[in-house]
């Protein structure tokens, strides 16, 4: 069905991710935990018990929520569509990531520190009990930029590519990914596999992004071409190979410097810089970052739905 994506889309705008509705992140997240509990204590290579957990993970998901679909499709069509839908909104995050920036912002515009670096400690890993006000928007900022690919505009395009299987395969892959992929010393062989397919997952739906974000820069009546350049200059300064080209894009749209030093366990760890100090960092930047995003998202609805159309279309 190809309104089942901008549906899954729609849903997430209107109820996001309410605490009373079960969640199969949580679940994935369970999973995760439990199963790299057990491989650590029958594997003694890290790196083979990390492969091992990466493989299992993406492919029960993907296999279990294909049967579930099949067989709920094969009782009752609606029922199918309406799950398949529900599952694919779960993958989106674009409501959630609104809503806990926005509350940043809030917070910082009360002038409640604490509080804010309490949130802000919720949506990224890095230590954030002494961040200042411009060092919080930076964060918040870098976060959502990084979670436009992440939560919106990869499992978008892994559902228009396999349904719901997809998409929460993908979301199997960065929750790994966030709960081990680091490179401490717990996790670096450990985390090894699920960092890298991570990197692969993500590979296109960034570039989509080098895209999209100017675009979406255009729109909102930002720096789209400063944005553009941005992204070419500055896309492979970030650690990641796919995290700098949605950074650089944001940073580019709103004159503002990303990267420089943060810490990770009380450990110093210093960013390269990406985009210009061109305007100093308020909190307004933080809606603006926002916008950008649910424009980005919303033109990926749109053209991702009219080229899966003209492909069944297509079709003899």
């Amino acid at each position: 069905m190809i309104w089942q994506t901008p549906l899954a889309y729609i849903v997430d705008l209107i109820i996001g991710d309410p605490k009373w509705m079960p969640h199969p992140v949580v679940l994935i997240g369970k999973a995760i935990l439990s199963m790299e509990n057990l491989l650590r204590k029958i594997i003694k290579n890290e790196k083979i018990a990390g492969i091992i957990l990466t493989f299992s993970i993406v492919s029960s998901v993907y296999i279990g929520t294909y049967l579930l679909i099949y067989v709920l499709f094969s009782l009752n069509k609606t029922l199918g569509y309406i799950i398949s839908i529900w599952l694919i909104s779960t993958t989106i995050s674009a409501k959630g990531l609104k809503k806990a920036a926005i509350q940043i912002s809030t917070e910082l515009k009360n002038k409640n520190i604490k509080k804010t670096r309490m949130l802000t400690g919720e949506i990224v890993g890095r230590d954030t009990n002494s961040l200042k006000e411009d060092e919080l928007i930076r964060t918040t900022i870098e976060s959502v930029a990084e979670n436009t690919v992440d939560g919106v505009i990869a499992p978008v395009f892994y559902s228009f590519l396999g349904g719901a299987p997809l998409a929460l395969a993908y979301r199997a892959i960065n929750t790994l990914d966030s709960m081990v992929g680091y490179k401490n010393a717990r996790y670096i062989k450990f985390g090894w596999a699920s960092a890298k397919l991570d990197d692969l997952a993500n590979f296109i739906p960034a570039r989509i992004a080098a895209f999209l974000i100017p675009a979406a820069a255009f729109i909102c009546k930002k720096e789209a071409l400063r944005s553009l350049k941005t992204i070419l200059r500055d896309r492979l300064k970030h650690p990641s190979p796919n995290s700098g080209i949605p950074e650089a894009g944001i940073a580019g749209a709103l004159g503002v410097r990303l990267g420089g030093l943060n810490f990770y366990e009380g450990r110093k760890r210093f960013r390269p810089y990406i985009g210009d100090s061109i305007n100093s960092f308020s909190t307004v930047q933080i809606k603006e970052t926002v916008n950008l995003c649910y424009i980005v998202s919303i033109m990926f609805i749109i053209v991702g739905t009219i080229f899966i159309f003209f492909v069944i279309a297509r079709r003899p």
